[in-house]
């Protein structure tokens, strides 16, 4: 507590001792000078004078230190009006660093976020740009061609037409994709859950996809019989497009007469976990966390000329979590991929 205090008045206690010291020696010059010392009468002028500079150093080095510590109070809430108290200003220096660190750093890691939603930002129009324009090209080239002439072959124009057409229907995918990522980051997505059989869900996905499996020559299977329905309380349509989306990858960035598995499996006692797992190119695991942003792809080239609005996966994860859930991805590059998620199991 002593140490404390001597701390608390450093400056004050050796401001006040120099003075002391140099009004004594005044007095002893006097003293000497008239040719008579009192050395009583040096103690009280001491002691006086010690008590005097003591406080009149102190509460004018406070003064001096609480002008500096507002002004600097003043500046930073010129910055931020909720970073600092200015209602209870603190001069002592040591809480003050400390405080002015916490501001700095707090600031720093907003400068940071800030720089980093700009570049996600730019990165993302970017993407848009560039996703949008290959469709959008690919249908002008072929109006202005039939504008040009081509429009009075029929054959020419039918199937210019045709090849148009599936250039818009690209668009179309890809801004409802973009309508869809932006409902769920908004929160305008709402779910509506029911009980339903998942492996029948299952089932009635691999029919949808099935032609295009054929093409690919990959083969979509469970990996076992289901005599048992397993009964799932969630969003049949959203689950439905989550299914898609990873039975399509799968599909996309399979090998060519490759397989494509699903299983259902318990995963906690009110839980199931619906694993898909094929044997085609895998993924590296330097990517897998940034798998779920929105149009990033492991291979740019090549996932272009796949197709696909690049929103797949991040569709998937948003839909996940809109339902309190997780999803998992295990890959070796080379082998194979397996992405997987939970379900709430329907309570009996």
């Amino acid at each position: 507590m002593v140490l404390r205090w001597i701390k608390a008045f450093k400056f004050a206690h050796s401001t006040a001792a120099w003075l002391t010291l140099l009004v004594l020696f005044i007095f002893l010059v006097f003293f000497l000078f008239v040719g008579y010392v009192n050395y009583l009468a040096l103690l009280p002028i001491a002691l006086v004078t010690y008590i005097g500079a003591f406080f009149l150093s102190d509460w004018k080095a406070k003064r001096l230190i609480y002008q500096q510590v507002n002004n600097i109070y003043n500046k930073l809430q010129q910055l931020d009006d909720t970073a600092l108290d200015k209602k209870n200003i603190i001069t002592d220096l040591n809480v003050l660093a400390q405080e002015v660190e916490r501001f700095a750093e707090d600031k720093k890691l907003e400068i940071a976020m800030l720089q980093d939603r700009e570049h996600y930002r730019k990165d993302f129009m970017g993407n848009v740009a560039h996703e949008l324009k290959t469709p959008l090209f690919t249908v002008q080239g072929y109006i202005l061609t039939l504008l040009d002439g081509a429009m009075k072959d029929k054959s020419v124009r039918k199937n210019y037409l045709e090849r148009a057409q599936r250039g818009v229907e690209r668009l179309i995918y890809i801004v409802n994709d973009l309508d869809m990522i932006t409902q769920l980051e908004m929160g305008g997505l709402t779910l509506e859950k029911e009980s339903f059989d998942v492996v029948a869900l299952i089932l009635s996905t691999f029919d949808l996809l099935e032609m295009k499996a054929t093409e690919k020559g990959i083969t979509l299977m469970m990996d076992k019989e289901y005599p048992k329905a397993i009964m799932v309380h969630a969003d049949r349509e959203r689950i439905q497009q989550v299914l898609t989306n990873l039975l399509e990858n799968s599909i996309k960035y399979g090998k060519p007469e490759g397989t494509t598995e699903v299983s259902v499996q318990g995963f906690t006692r009110n839980k199931c976990l619906i694993r898909v797992t094929d044997n085609g190119e895998g993924i590296e695991r330097k990517y897998f966390l940034r798998l779920f942003e929105r149009f990033f792809r492991v291979d740019k080239s090549g996932s272009r000329q796949v197709g696909g609005s690049g929103l797949g996966l991040a569709i998937v994860k948003h839909l996940i979590e809109a339902h309190n859930e997780k999803i998992y991805i295990e890959s070796q590059f080379g082998v194979g991929s397996e992405f997987s998620f939970t379900l709430e199991n329907t309570k009996e």
